[in-house]
This record gives structure tokens, C-alpha cells and sequence, in this order.
């Protein structure tokens, strides 16, 4: 009696794609035998499948990375658009609170011509990196998951944890900038008790609101959107009368602080990758994700750049006034005391918003590398209402052990430490263009291999120029970050070995040096 045939992940796709029994032997014995009922779940009929893609396709048939399940594909309540966009925009930008120290540090001029230059330079190069390689790995690892495929486990779990600690010092800042809007009409807040008091009830307020679900934090994040949106809307009309031109053209670069400067301009034009370890949590994310970068460049761009048109134009220039939270004091020169509160508690609202989303990415982040294997298994145990518990306790924790640095201290580490992760991640994206050029992407770049590497180049420099700025302060205490990941790795292999803690991989993870050899048999047999 003959043995029963068994067919791998490759025979499904030749299934899936219409091929002949033939081909299907064929592919049989050249594979090594894996169970059937695992990729049966994996692999779907693609001949129906709708795609956004920029760029040429070679019109091969294959099975799409992006078309396998996640593993949060069965839950019901993932993001929509709408949420989507908000959350975007929170975890790049939030408003304009935070960028007073541009003009501070370098004037009206370089201060308004920086947001217009640097979203090229940056932004729109990273948004654009961040649509492609999300679409084409839609789960809650991101950007880990596109370091590990291209350049291995190693340096994906570097990634990974200087992206979360960076991102866990940056969600330090924003109770800061909260108080540091509010002192002025609460003077108590300003330092002391009641300072460190008022950061521990915001950090465990908002952490609960993480801890309650997505859909609750994505909806609550448009409200807040609209609610500080709006007194920057009414300032800048009630502006116009007021400005003068000239004093947007007021430059000295003989006293510029280009450290201060460059910083303030990466801080609050950056984490467009941040989404992407929210991927596994958003409906339609081949689609949704690429629209909602884009509207949200939108928002952060006119964000920025006419709230500063506004308060550069109709207000005589004091630089040394220009720091954060000094909006609320325009808002007053302008409109009056009630226009003053109301930027005030804008800003408190988008503090509130930044907050949350940088806490979900962070946290998602964490469960996306316990489900492949990275980090412990508890990490990717989620609570009853679909959300990491113990990530959300982790950064909550990091948050508060890191809310007594200054504001400069907390922008210059965090853009040192997120400027590392960006490297492996342009080194990553390159890499899967050239190891992957046919692999399926939902949305594509529309740009070749060559015109990636040109891509990657400006924001590239840009990091170098970051990075050498540094003070020896920061550069000190972001290498001993760095090398403690760079041990932590092994270390946390070497536990796994031991079996001290249990470390698995999610069946319903998509593996895409599979779906590749088999697309490459399929082709090879598709000629024969």
C-alpha cells in the first residue's frame, strides 16, 4: 500500500493558482514535507484579491504576503480610517505645541523654512517607506519583523529595543509638556509635590484608557484632534490683520543653535513608522494604512506651519521667549485671556492624544515580538478587551522612571536612540527590495531599486548630522542603551535554552522566504 502523499505549503499555492496536477508532484518532491492542515490555514485563494500597488508589476501570479493571516485576523474591532489617521497624527505630531524652540534656537526664518524642507527630507521618505513595508507585513511586529527579514533575528530585536525605549522616553515628554502649559495659569504644577503628583495621575489615567481597547482609544484620539485643532484655526484668523511679513525673514546665522535647532525639527517630524506596529489591529490595512499616512502628512504639515506663520507674523519677535508652551502666551497677546485657556487646554488634549498613541504603538510593539519569538510569552497575552496588559505596564513603568528629565534631555536621547533604529530600517527596506523584487505589495513604491537607495540617502545624512550634534551627555547614555541591547539579546536566548521562560512563535505569522521559493518553483515549473 503506497504512503499517503503529502503536500506542502507550496502545493497549495499551485492549487490557489489554477496549476495542473503535474506541477503539484512536481513541487511535492521538491519540498520537504509540512503539515497540511497548517498551511491550508495560511494560504487562500488570490484570484479575486484587490490590491493598491504603485509601480510596474511583472504579472506573475503569487501568493501576496499581505493576504495571510495575522494573528489578530479573527478579532471584530480594528481601526477604521478615520481612528487610523488621528492616531498618525498623534504619534508624529499632535499640533504645534512642542515646536516654540525652532524659533528659540534658530529664528523665524529657518524655523518656518525647516517644516517646509524637512518633511521632504524626512517625513514623506519615511511615510513612504512605512506604507510599503507595513502593507506588505500587516502585523503588530513592524518594523521588527522588516529588520529581522532582511538582516536577521539579531538585529530585529535591536530595532526593536531602541525604537521602544526611545519611544517610552519620548512618552516621558508629553505629561512634561502638559504641565509646562498649564503652570502658567496653575503656577503649583510648576515643580515640587504637586508636579510629580499630577504626572502620576496623568500617566495612570491614560494608561487605563490604553488598557480598554483600540477602538475606544482611536475614536477618543479624532476628538481630541478636533478639540486642539481648533483655537490654532481661530488664532490664525484673528492673526491676519496683525502680521508683517518682514519679521518672517529675520535670520542670524551667526547665533543659531543648530543642535537645538535640528532636534526640535527631527522630534516633531518623525515616528512615521509607528503605525506599523499597529498593523495587526486595523481594518484593511493594505488599503488604510497608505491613505491615512498620507492625510495625516497632510494635517501635520499645515499643523505646524501656519500656527508659526501666525505667531512669527503678528507678534514682535522675543527669541529668548520662544520655548515650549510659549503658544498659550501668543494666544493671549492675539485673542485675550479666554483664547489663552483655550490653546492651554488644547494643548492638554493633545498630550492626552500623543500619549495614548505612543503607548499603543509601544505596547503592540512588544506583543508583536513575543509572537515571533523574541521576547517572552506572557508579553503577547492580551486582556478581555483585545490589548497587551504587560506591555501596557512596561512602558507605563518606563514612563514614569523617565519623567524627571528636562525637556532638551528627553528630545536630544530619544532622537539619538530612534536615529540608530531608522539606519536598520532603510538598510532593511533596500535590502528586501533587492531579495524580494517580486514579492506582492499591496502598495509600492513607485521607485526601483536605485531610486530607493537615492530615497533613503537625505534622511540618511540627516541622522549623521543628528547623531554628530549629540552631547557627549546623551551620546554616553544612548550607547550604554545600545549596548545593553546588543547583550540583552543572548541573554534572553540563552533563557529560552535553559526553558527559564517560554518563548513561542505564532502559527498564524506570515513566512516569507516560503511564499517566496514557492513563487520561484511555481514559475520555474510554469516554464517547464
Amino acid at each position: 500500500m503506497a504512503p499517503p502523499e503529502v503536500r506542502t505549503s507550496c502545493d497549495f499555492i499551485v492549487a490557489a493558482e489554477g496549476g495542473d496536477s503535474s506541477v503539484t508532484t512536481s513541487v511535492s518532491d521538491a519540498q520537504p514535507p509540512v503539515s497540511t492542515s497548517y498551511n491550508h490555514q495560511k494560504l487562500r485563494n488570490t484570484r479575486d484579491r484587490a490590491s493598491v500597488q504603485m509601480g510596474d508589476y511583472n504579472g506573475g501570479q503569487y501568493v501576496a504576503i499581505s493576504e495571510l493571516t495575522s494573528p489578530s485576523a479573527d478579532r471584530t474591532n480594528k481601526m477604521s480610517l478615520t481612528p487610523l489617521v488621528f492616531l498618525i497624527f498623534y504619534g508624529v505630531s499632535g499640533g504645534p505645541f512642542g515646536v516654540e524652540d525652532s524659533v528659540g534656537a534658530a529664528g523665524p526664518f529657518l524655523a518656518l523654512l525647516g517644516f517646509v524642507v524637512f518633511p521632504f527630507i524626512w517625513s514623506i521618505p519615511e511615510a513612504l517607506i512605512t506604507a510599503e513595508m507595513s502593507t506588505m507585513f500587516p502585523e503588530n511586529g513592524g518594523y521588527v519583523v522588516w529588520v529581522s527579514t532582511a538582516l536577521g533575528p539579531y538585529w530585529g530585536f535591536q530595532t526593536g529595543w531602541m525604537k521602544w525605549l526611545g519611544g517610552v522616553i519620548d512618552n516621558a515628554l508629553y505629561p512634561i509638556l502638559f504641565l509646562d502649559y498649564l503652570k502658567s495659569g496653575i503656577p503649583a504644577v510648576a515643580d515640587g509635590l504637586p508636579r510629580v503628583a499630577a504626572v502620576l495621575v496623568l500617566t495612570v489615567v491614560l494608561t487605563c484608557m490604553n488598557y480598554r481597547g483600540m477602538t475606544i482609544v482611536g475614536w477618543v484620539a479624532v476628538l481630541l484632534g478636533v478639540f486642539s485643532i481648533l483655537p490654532f484655526l481661530v488664532m490664525i484668523f484673528i492673526s491676519i490683520p496683525k502680521i508683517q511679513p518682514s519679521r518672517w525673514m529675520v535670520v542670524n546665522l551667526h547665533d543659531v543653535d543648530w543642535s537645538l535647532y535640528l532636534n526640535t525639527l527631527f522630534w516633531n517630524l518623525n515616528y512615521w513608522d509607528s503605525v506599523s506596529t499597529l498593523a495587526g489591529e486595523v481594518h484593511n490595512p493594505k488599503k488604510n494604512i497608505p491613505k491615512a499616512l498620507l492625510y495625516a502628512l497632510i494635517m501635520v504639515f499645515f499643523g505646524y506651519f501656519l500656527p508659526l506663520l501666525a505667531g512669527t507674523g503678528a507678534v514682535p519677535l522675543r527669541r529668548d521667549l520662544w520655548s515650549d508652551g510659549y503658544f498659550s502666551d501668543i494666544a493671549k497677546i492675539l485673542g485675550g485671556v479666554w483664547l489663552r485657556w483655550w490653546i492651554q487646554a488644547a494643548a492638554a488634549m493633545s498630550n492626552m492624544g500623543m500619549f495614548m498613541a505612543e503607548m499603543s504603538g509601544d505596547s503592540f510593539q512588544l506583543l508583536g515580538m513575543a509572537e515571533r519569538g523574541m521576547l517572552p510569552e506572557f508579553f503577547a497575552k492580551r486582556s478581555r478587551y483585545g490589548t497587551p496588559l504587560i506591555g501596557i505596564l512596561f512602558s507605563a513603568s518606563g514612563v514614569l522612571l523617565l519623567s524627571w528629565l528636562s525637556f532638551q534631555e528627553i528630545v536630544a536621547a530619544e532622537n539619538f536612540l530612534y536615529s540608530f533604529g531608522m539606519i536598520l530600517e532603510f538598510v532593511s527596506f533596500i535590502q528586501i527590495r533587492i531579495k524580494y523584487p517580486s514579492t506582492h505589495r499591496p502598495y509600492k513604491i513607485p521607485l526601483g531599486t536605485a531610486g530607493s537607495i537615492l530615497m533613503c540617502i537625505p534622511p540618511t545624512a540627516m541622522i549623521c548630522v543628528v547623531l554628530a550634534l549629540s552631547s557627549l551627555k546623551v551620546f554616553l547614555v544612548s550607547m550604554v542603551v545600545v549596548i545593553i541591547g546588543l547583550v540583552l539579546q543572548p541573554c534572553l536566548k540563552h533563557v529560552e535554552k535553559k526553558k527559564l521562560l517560554k518563548f513561542s512563535t505564532s502559527s498564524d505569522l506570515p513566512d516569507i522566504d516560503s511564499a517566496t521559493n514557492c513563487r520561484t518553483i511555481i514559475g520555474e515549473s510554469s516554464i517547464r
